[in-house]
């Protein structure tokens, strides 16, 4: 059983210090859901800033490792999912390119757990007596305290593009043609961006990221010299009590140079259809896997095609949400749901299949989930998209961006959606000095 230990903090710059104390740990998870401070209130978040970091014990690799961790440790869990975890559960294989190597999945169980709430700057740390004394505590909060904020960082990283555009709208023509002979009905396709011999400051990445792109769900997560910078505006899934919640989201568009532009753009994604067709496919995929670990009739769409506003884009997103069977655990619902269907398309085993054969690069932790589950049972997951991935060790840095396609898909809008989501990415390795915050109002 954890103690907790709660102090009142008069330190202005403490989350940041809080935050490069974290990312000095070898394996750490800091989680920030910018209450206070996103567009939207989110109903379903439980924390401000949650952080895990130490390992007591750790699960990689397979769904039944995780299943092992999950139901003996009766404990706060950290970790993520990476997309190729569907090998387990399909006749799929991952034989693409991949710079990274992430485990397919890695959770640990933290020495130290800690929650800050910057409205009101309080922080208490969740720790277990046998293993950490209070006095331990103290000092790890005086370490924090005295923690140095890293300084400014200049980069100019040489990105490049794994596929050119030329070959990308080549693609898209292709798969559009398996879309006509019924093969598939919507399919995500992705694309690598990558740089090689990149020494960046990671927690400066993450800092750079966030202020430019403030999301809901955004993640730093340290596995010894592997990290997710990741600045992710959707939720995979989340438990609560006995409801499970899935935010699929389809539908992007830019923000505008000032008010008047922003409401028509705002307008003009609610109303599209193209858009809306591919939201609601996503949404009965997500009903039909939500329906294996649900009370029987308890699937409901409580929201569809709700509009999202956040400092660079408007979202769509739809919400779904089911009252978990009897005996299903946390391993039973992800393994039902994973990979999401906003990151495959429907069917969504042949989506993956096809996935496999026209993208040139193996997704990873991207298109893949990280989150926590807490003691009483209940989890949040996101879906990493949006994200910065870094091997310091192979100084290789990457992100992927995608979009769906469908019947009515102009490639050439395809790849300029692309570049949109990709944009904050950019910004951030090629800057000179300090991203602009906010693309125009």
């Amino acid at each position: 059983m954890r103690q907790s230990h709660t102090v009142q903090i008069n330190d202005p710059d403490f989350q940041l210090r809080l935050l490069a104390w974290a990312s000095g740990q070898e394996v750490s998870c800091i989680l920030n859901s910018h209450t206070g401070q996103q567009f939207f209130k989110d109903p379903y978040s439980q924390f401000d800033l949650l952080i895990g970091t130490g390992v007591m014990r750790e699960a990689q690799n397979g769904y039944e490792s995780f299943r092992g961790l999950s139901e003996q440790s009766g404990d706060w869990l950290f970790g993520f999912f990476t997309y190729d975890l569907k090998n387990e559960t399909e006749a799929i294989s991952s034989e693409n390119h991949d710079g990274l190597g992430f485990p397919a999945l890695y959770f640990f169980q933290p020495e130290l757990v800690l929650k800050y709430e910057p409205t009101n700057s309080v922080l208490e740390i969740l720790f277990h007596p046998s293993s950490i004394s209070e006095s331990s505590i103290v000092q790890v909060i005086h370490e924090i305290k005295k923690t140095k904020i890293p300084g400014r960082q200049k980069r100019n990283v040489d990105i490049q593009q794994r596929i050119s555009k030329e070959e990308y709208i080549s693609t898209v023509k292709k798969i559009k043609e398996h879309i006509q002979r019924g093969d598939v009905y919507e399919m995500n396709y992705c694309v690598e961006f990558f740089a090689e011999q990149v020494e960046a400051h990671p927690l400066k990445l993450y800092l750079d990221l966030d202020e430019l792109s403030p999301m809901p769900f955004s993640c730093f997560f340290r596995l010894h010299h592997q990290y997710l910078i990741c600045a992710s505006p959707e939720r995979f899934l989340s438990g609560r009590n006995e409801k499970i919640i899935s935010q699929p989201m389809k539908g992007t568009i830019r923000r505008g140079k000032n008010p008047e532009e922003d409401e028509c753009l705002k307008q003009q994604l609610m109303q599209d259809e193209k858009e809306q067709s591919e939201n609601v496919m996503i949404v009965d995929l997500v009903r039909n896997d939500l329906s294996k670990t649900a009370k029987k009739g308890s699937v409901r769409v409580d929201e569809l095609f709700g509009i999202y506003t956040y400092r660079r884009l408007h979202q769509m997103i739809s919400t779904v949400s089911s009252e978990k069977k009897e005996g299903a655990t946390v391993t039973d619902i992800v393994m039902s749901t994973f990979p999401m269907g906003s990151m495959t398309g429907a069917p969504k085993t042949r989506a993956m299949q096809l996935i496999e054969h026209f993208e040139k690069t193996k997704r990873g932790l991207y298109s893949g989930s990280a989150g926590y589950v807490a003691p009483n049972g209940d989890f949040d997951f996101n879906v990493v998209i949006r994200s910065i991935l870094y091997d310091a060790e192979k100084k290789y840095v990457s992100f992927m961006v995608g979009s769906a396609i469908t019947a009515n898909s102009d490639p050439e809008k395809e790849y300029e959606e692309c570049l949109l989501k990709a944009g904050a990415m950019l910004l951030v390795l090629k800057n000179a000095d300090h991203p602009s915050a906010s693309p125009g109002i």
